[in-house]
């Protein structure tokens, strides 16, 4: 059996289902295939800062119920003896609040909105292998297995996108492999019963001990916990290595530490923990190249666009798939094959003017916190200057103007113009 479309995007995870709605919304025929069934869960912090708020507005997704999307207006930052509070800030170009959203439902909820705009949608169905064009060797299609039936089908278009996450297992098989000299972070989190829920702010945790508090040595990594319900936070732990995945780190007994050091009034107990503790990597700044080559196009984490300032992946996932299908939807109106290729490869010049400057200041960024001594510094000197500190999150959560805002924004602004890009 065999399918024919326009464009097969592998994967309906956030980026998959921004460049299938997108392409379905220009009218492009849009085939999506998916390994699991709706609903699934990803391993996620499920923090929206506000550039993926941008983002899913510009989708059309309701937002409105602060029941179903509880908002943060701010980090609340915890470090060698301080507190401090740095809202999110007045922007143009996005909103002054953030939200949160279990992956289960967000994914969901983006897929559908991709189906209602005309994609259609395979789930259970596993990529086995590419198919490639015999004289040029471009991807035209993959070969695929359906889990509940054990059908071998196969699945053919002009573009293939590649949405498939951090492995990105068509890319790899391809040859394109992670570039282990950029940052990769890695990340757990569990949901648990807490009055934290209440808050409308993101918690973040910037001194992880071995030990009690104040008493022991400090970790490398950073906590967080921030509300998904009106009882129910989601909280989690992060590491950071500049160069490929942190290794060695006991990151259960982490979590169990930190969790002992917490508030005693946000109650994260083994009674009020609703889910195992589970992790996932997080790749970053571009760790996978190129973007585009012989037929096949990669959105998202399957590119390596998590953010190395603070693992901020899905708005970068939503923004390179409304990138990707406005580029796709151009090259496929060319008459010629060779117009079709050169308009397809403005996707990876796009993306790197776009986020390139951002993402190697990002990895110097990452170079320089995993040393304990550089962050433990940081946060005695600069958590204490709330001006520094807003500058330091405008930087971190990509929160700024790029055209005009304040001097902060442009300093920011010219500085990504500046460096070498990613």
């Amino acid at each position: 059996m065999s399918h024919i479309s326009e464009v097969l995007v592998v994967g309906a995870g956030p980026a998959g289902s921004s460049v299938a709605y997108y392409l379905s919304c220009l009218g492009v025929r849009v085939h999506v295939i998916e390994k699991a069934k709706f609903p699934r869960d990803k391993i996620c912090g499920d923090g929206l800062t506000p550039r993926a708020v941008t983002e899913l507005v510009r989708m059309g997704i309701d937002i409105s119920d602060h029941k179903q999307w509880p908002r943060n207006y701010g980090i609340r930052a915890y470090g060698a003896g301080h507190t401090i509070e740095v809202p999110w800030p007045e922007l143009s170009s996005m909103p002054n609040y953030g939200l949160a959203k279990r992956r289960k439902e967000l994914d969901h909820l983006l897929i559908q909105r991709a189906v209602s705009a005309g994609a259609t949608l395979d789930e259970e169905t596993v990529v086995t292998a590419p198919i490639l064009h015999e004289r040029t060797g471009c991807v035209i299609g993959v070969k695929a297995r359906k889990k509940t039936t054990k059908e071998e089908v196969s699945y053919y278009a002009r573009l293939i996108v590649d949405a498939g996450g951090v492995a990105a297992r068509l890319a790899t098989s391809l040859g394109r492999v992670q570039n282990q000299s950029r940052p990769m972070g890695v990340a757990h989190r569990t949901y648990i019963k807490s009055p934290l829920a209440a808050t409308d702010m993101m918690e973040s945790q910037l001194e992880l001990w071995e030990g009690k508090a104040g008493q022991s040595a400090i970790a490398p990594g950073y906590g967080w916990a921030w509300p998904v319900s009106d009882s129910v936070v989601n909280v989690g732990l992060g590491s950071l290595s500049s160069h490929g995945a942190p290794k060695g780190m006991d990151y259960r007994s982490m979590f169990a530490t930190w969790m002992e050091n917490a508030p005693k009034e946000w109650e994260f107990t083994e009674e009020n923990q609703l889910e195992p503790l589970r992790g996932a990597a997080l790749p970053m700044g571009f760790n996978r190249k190129p973007l585009y080559e012989r037929g096949l196009l990669l959105v998202g984490d399957a590119g390596g666009m998590v953010s190395p300032f603070n693992g901020e992946g899905i708005a970068y996932a939503l923004q390179s798939g409304r990138v990707a299908a406005d580029i796709i939807a151009q090259a496929l109106s060319r008459t010629s094959t060779v117009a079709f290729q050169k308009t397809l490869e403005e996707y990876p010049k796009f993306m790197k003017n776009e986020l390139g400057g951002y993402y190697t200041m990002g990895r110097i960024f990452a170079y320089l916190i995993e040393k304990p001594v550089v962050m433990q510094a940081c946060v005695k000197y600069g958590l204490p200057r709330p001006m520094l500190m807003r500058l330091v999150m405008k930087l971190l959560s990509d929160a700024y103007d790029k055209n005009g805002g304040d001097w902060m924004d442009r300093l920011i602004a010219t500085l990504a113009k500046v460096v070498p890009g990613a």
